[in-house]
């Protein structure tokens, strides 16, 4: 699972998810990528299930990018907790998606296979995604 070596702080706000992605939303280093279309966090588990499926599918050929990082903590209290005695324990890392933001980006394989994997990795996300290519993005879209 991909998490961070050390945080500043151990647990945070909940925060918004209001906008569109400023950062992160251009294909950059592959010829296809998975962009978002709705907001949503992708828990650290999510974004290596869909690493696995995208690398099987292409059996390792090819290569793919993960342009997104769980860095933000969650918190959860235990089941059948009374409440107040303090914030919960940390439990998962999560990636904060915004619309418009490039997941991940494959290359090095021909277009039917790269949109099928990415298709395969897109039901392992908890949003809707779109599938693009390098001349999608730059033409005008």
């Amino acid at each position: 699972m991909l998490m961070p070596k050390r945080v500043k702080r151990r647990k945070q706000f909940r925060g918004t998810m209001a906008g569109k992605a400023l950062r992160g939303n251009t294909i950059s280093n592959g010829e296809y990528g998975l962009i978002a279309i709705e907001p949503c966090w992708i828990k650290s588990n999510q974004i290596e299930a869909a690493r696995v499926a995208m690398t099987r599918y292409i059996k390792r050929g090819g290569k793919v990018w993960i342009k997104i990082f769980p860095d933000k903590p969650v918190t959860a209290k235990p089941a059948e907790t009374r409440m107040g005695s303090g914030k919960g324990a940390l439990e998962y890392w999560v990636a904060v998606v915004k619309p418009g933001r490039v997941l991940f980006e494959i290359a090095g394989v021909d277009e039917a296979t790269a949109r099928e994997a990415l298709r395969l990795a897109m039901h392992k996300l908890p949003c809707k995604c779109k599938i693009a290519s390098k001349a999608d993005l730059e033409g005008g879209e």
